[in-house]
């Protein structure tokens, strides 16, 4: 049941107050609250076990940034996927200086353990500093008209930012993006490179990978 209600909240675009309603009508009943303190707790684990078990990441990273309005502040939330459209890490900072982009590239590398073999941004000066002291000898592309594939991944951002009202918070935004981009990626495979039986049969066993994460750290 709270695997279930954690799926439906980061899967879908709902609010807690959605996902209390849905369990209502299976005759499951528990406040709005609860479902937020299930998501809190359980949502990041999951998802960082989620990305564990996935395939190694490509080695071409596309990076962007996009603005969020936080309490009245504008903050920049960076993002890299690989070229299949994965996301490979986020991280919502105030500035968009070359700091920020060193700050960004370290946690990639931290997270990831692998060096690219390209990166491809939009003409931030920021990425091309930072890029000459921690990535020297990675290709670097800048072009806008390159970085579809990042720019696209911000779409589920701004759908959800829309639902929850904007983010109350760097920190709120941080913890909520960091779970809901692993978990939507593996239950969004790419469909249209699939047969109809072929996504049937990957659906089931993300779903058997999401039963094993979750069960054993709600059982916990």
């Amino acid at each position: 049941m709270i695997s279930h209600a954690v799926w439906l909240y980061f899967r879908f675009s709902l609010s807690f107050r959605d996902v209390e309603e849905l369990l209502a009508q299976r005759g499951i009943v528990v406040t709005y609250e609860t479902v937020r303190q299930w998501c809190l707790k359980f949502g990041q684990t999951s998802a960082n076990d989620v990305r564990r078990r996935r395939p190694r990441c490509g080695d071409t990273w596309h990076m962007d940034e996009v603005y969020l309005k936080i309490n009245g502040k504008t903050h920049s939330l960076w993002r890299a996927v690989d070229q299949d459209g994965s996301v490979l890490d986020i991280l919502a900072q105030s500035r968009r200086n070359k700091h920020a982009a060193k700050r960004f590239f370290r946690k990639l590398l931290k997270e990831l353990q692998y060096i690219p073999r390209v990166i491809i941004t939009d003409k931030l000066a920021s990425y091309a500093a930072a890029k000459k002291e921690i990535l020297s000898h990675v290709e670097h592309r800048q072009h806008k008209g390159l970085n579809n594939q990042a720019e696209r991944s911000h779409q589920p951002t701004r759908q959800r930012e829309r639902t929850m009202r904007r983010f109350k918070s760097p920190g709120q935004a941080q913890g909520f993006l960091s779970a809901f981009g692993p978990i939507l990626d593996h239950f969004r495979p790419k469909r249209h490179r699939l047969t109809a039986r072929d996504y049937r049969a990957l659906m089931q066993d993300r779903f058997q990978v999401w039963s094993e994460v979750t069960g054993g750290k709600v059982a916990a």
